[in-house]
């Protein structure tokens, strides 16, 4: 880490470290901010964006069902963003269980699969516990457990140096190194204090701030980044901003990755908080606005399905099914429905007649069909 490149002392210090490397301290919450005109315009078109799009979470018949695609999709990108392959159909068939597994890795799968659960976590303990020190360690146990980084010890706070770089660097060489454990400590305990803050400033805003001084204090050894996205949709939730966990901005970061780590770099160099949240207030508006767009475009599949099957009761009940998982064998079915073998038969092979399902290769045994309709509209690519 180059000292010579942090040169705002408004965003934190730069200390030599006695074993002989330099890491950075950010300065407390919150920062000096200029909310400039363009600034101010892009901040009411993102909260109109989000306003709409928690409004459809409001209208929604059956929020889990729906909701469950964009889960996965979550899942699937912001672990890709760490380097995990599994694709979204890989969690999908995985999910089916049996002999059904998914093509890729199973540490990448099951790195994804912990991420669905880590966030389906901290949705529900929500009610029970505000975003917290403790609530963002429970998270990350879940999310670490089992996988790749659990010698990373999962659901504590790092006791070491970490940083930032290409594999092989060396606190010396990195290009980013966090603060020591002693001054991360003291870190977490200002932003803690300030994500409890309410009406100083707007939700966006005090939401872009979080997650990069998160991502500053880097307080896990492993999971740091996938924690730092799942804290986005949590604190838009438990703002009340969103009623339904319908926002995710890994697309968005996928797409932009380069930029992202620039400008959360920049505020530390240069403490030029404006960038980094108009990049931030950017991707809401752009990833609410998709959102709107593809559940409207879910339910209008939901309804067309549902009217093609709307005599038959256990057809119109493994349609919402397709919505947690579009792929779906026959034994599936039956456990899904509560039904017999031949019940659960009757229905698939009805779905299969109106053009819901689609069967997939020419196994005579285990057949696994596909919702392609529900599975293009949540695509990735």
């Amino acid at each position: 880490m180059n000292i010579n490149d942090f040169l705002s002392s408004d965003a934190g210090r730069v200390i030599e470290h006695p074993q002989g490397y330099a890491a950075f301290i950010p300065a407390p919450l919150p920062p000096k901010l200029q909310y400039d005109p363009d600034l101010v315009l892009l901040l009411s078109k993102a909260d109109a964006a989000l306003s709409e799009l928690s409004g459809i979470g409001r209208i929604l018949p059956n929020p889990h069902l729906l909701i469950a695609p964009w889960v996965r999709r979550e899942a699937v990108l912001s672990s890709r963003i760490e380097g995990t392959r599994a694709s979204l159909s890989d969690l999908l068939i995985d999910e089916m269980g049996g002999e059904h597994s998914a093509p890729r890795p199973h540490d990448d799968v099951r790195e994804v699969r912990n991420y669905v659960s880590a966030l389906e976590f901290g949705i529900k303990r929500l009610d029970e516990l505000p975003l917290s020190l403790r609530l963002v360690r429970e998270i990350h146990e879940r999310l670490m457990k089992g996988v790749r980084g659990d010698k990373a010890t999962p659901g504590e706070f790092r006791r070491s140096q970490n940083w930032i770089g290409p594999q092989g660097s060396t606190p010396v060489t990195a290009a980013y190194v966090p603060p020591p454990v002693d001054a991360m400590n003291e870190c977490l305990h200002d932003w803690e204090q300030f994500i409890h803050v309410r009406d100083a400033m707007p939700d966006l805003v005090q939401c872009a701030i979080m997650h990069q001084q998160f991502e500053a204090i880097h307080p896990f050894l492993d999971g740091n980044g996938r924690v730092g996205r799942l804290l986005i949709t949590l604190f838009l939730i438990e703002r009340k901003r969103l009623n339904q966990p319908l926002l995710y901005l890994s697309a968005y970061i996928e797409e932009h990755r380069q930029d992202y780590y620039d400008l959360l770099q920049r505020v530390r160099t240069h403490g030029d908080w404006n960038a980094w949240i108009r990049y931030f207030i950017t991707g809401v508006n752009r990833i609410a606005t998709e959102a709107a767009k593809q559940s409207a475009e879910l339910l209008g599949i939901r309804e067309k399905f549902r009217a093609l099957v709307k005599d038959k009761p256990r057809a119109l009940e493994l349609v919402d099914a397709l919505f947690t998982n579009p792929y779906v064998t026959v034994a599936r079915a039956a456990v899904l429905l509560n039904v017999s073998n031949p019940t659960a038969r009757k229905a698939v092979e009805l779905l299969a007649a109106k053009g819901i399902l689609e069967r997939l290769g020419e196994k005579r045994w285990g057949k696994v069909y596909l919702c392609r309709a529900i599975l293009d509209a949540i695509e990735l690519e």
